[in-house]
């Protein structure tokens, strides 16, 4: 019998590139199932974690039991038991193992390493981006191996993410970054060389909702597209549906920031005119400011005047830096309002510089998305900020190697 009502949760199977269930595909899921409660619920006792799921206990300890001797999980100390044995409290095993997270933006890059959870084990080191590649390629390689070297505490590295800005294809290979131009650059091979680990290279925004939406902290993941939306250097955009990234058919997927507002607007550092990126990035902000022109590669040259001076004196109540703020919330808030008509997320994160005064910039950001009708009669999108102090891009660059092991199994 056909569920009609299923209709929106139909998947086509592709009768050329299919998994067939085998006999433990079943227990696979559940095991899956039981991990990533441990990772969301944890300490959890296998009691509490049977319960969770809906099984007998009988069940759950063959879960945990092959989790156990994969190294994925362990048994730390007792919890408090009204009666009878107290039970030993599951954990994710993030012990004597760490994930190296870099980022690679056009001022500079960041190095830090996480544990398997993509918490920060160390402070982050950060130096100026070389823009020949094979000499970014020798000062991240040098920071990885002094980081370990300096820090044994932190264990064995498992891995090293790295987000950088600009379009990156599907095999890691960066075709295209405006910001530091570059184009068909290969960083993956010469870092998997230099650094003898595995190496994963994504777009910095792509890298950034992932890890929002792998979180285990904070605001509670939501079913459903997500977006990030990244404003600083440049402007991007990171998009996934139920916590897989959509990447679209050449991992171009989400390039807001170089759809046009105008096409007669600013020259964008793409080529384009009237990019989005052209109206809300810091060089815009600043132009804005400035009374000069937003256009690349005049925008370039900022004089003495910084983002971070624009804000202050926003605060402090200088009219000019209130306005250029609000002038960029506008046009912010218009460019949500494409994302909104094309995806519909549910949620919405924002980072980047802007997020220290967006008290001061969402009242403008909600006009803009107000004054859509397609968006009002779509109702209030939830947007939360990601300030720059929460590292997003460097959290995002370290789910790209933790979180294929809490995956769910491919199945049909």
């Amino acid at each position: 019998m056909v569920d009609y009502n299923a209709r929106r949760t139909v998947r086509r199977i592709d009768p050329t590139a299919f998994h067939i269930a085998r006999r433990g595909t079943s227990r696979e899921i559940n095991r899956q199932i039981a991990l990533n409660l441990i990772r969301s619920k944890q300490p959890v006792s296998r009691a509490e974690l049977a319960r969770l799921m809906g099984v007998r206990r009988g069940v759950v300890s063959r879960l945990v039991d092959e989790l156990l001797g994969a190294g994925l999980v362990f048994e730390g100390a007792k919890g408090e038991s009204q009666r009878g044995r107290k039970p030993m409290h599951l954990h994710i095993e993030t012990r004597r193992r760490c994930v190296i997270a870099v980022d690679v933006s056009a001022s500079q890059t960041s190095v830090m390493a996480t544990d398997l959870l993509g918490h920060p084990l160390i402070e982050v080191t950060e130096f100026p981006t070389r823009r020949r590649p094979p000499l970014l390629v020798k000062d991240v390689a040098a920071a990885i191996s002094r980081l370990l070297a300096g820090h044994p505490e932190v264990g064995e590295c498992v891995g090293v993410g790295v987000s950088v800005s600009g379009l990156v294809d599907s095999a890691g290979r960066l075709k295209f970054s405006p910001t530091l131009g570059w184009r068909e650059v290969d960083l993956l091979e010469p870092l998997k060389a230099a650094t003898k680990r595995p190496v994963v290279i994504e777009n910095s925004t792509k890298a950034c909702v992932l890890g929002q939406v792998w979180a285990v902290r904070g605001d509670a993941p939501v079913d459903g597209p997500v977006a990030f939306v990244n404003v600083s250097d440049g402007v991007g955009v990171g998009l996934a549906v139920d916590g897989k990234l959509l990447r679209g058919a050449h991992n171009t997927a989400g390039e807001f920031g170089h759809v046009p507002l105008n096409m007669y607007g600013p020259r964008c550092s793409c080529g384009q005119r009237g990019c989005w990126e052209a109206y809300v990035s810091k060089r815009a902000i600043i132009a804005r400011y400035r009374g000069t022109d937003p256009s690349w590669p005049a925008s370039v040259e900022t004089g003495s005047v910084t983002i971070e001076h624009i804000m202050a004196r926003a605060r402090a109540g200088e009219g000019q830096a209130l306005e250029a703020l609000r002038e960029t919330g506008h046009f912010l808030g218009r460019g949500l309002a494409t994302i909104i008509k094309a995806v519909d997320p549910r949620r919405i994160y924002v980072g980047g510089e802007i997020t220290a005064v967006w008290d001061l910039v969402a009242p403008t950001v909600r006009e803009g998305l107000r004054g859509d009708q397609v968006v009002r009669e779509a109702g209030e999108i939830e947007i939360l900020t990601v300030p720059l102090g929460e590292y997003p891009r460097l959290r995002g660059a370290a789910a790209l190697i933790s979180t294929p092991a809490f995956a769910a199994p491919v199945v049909s």
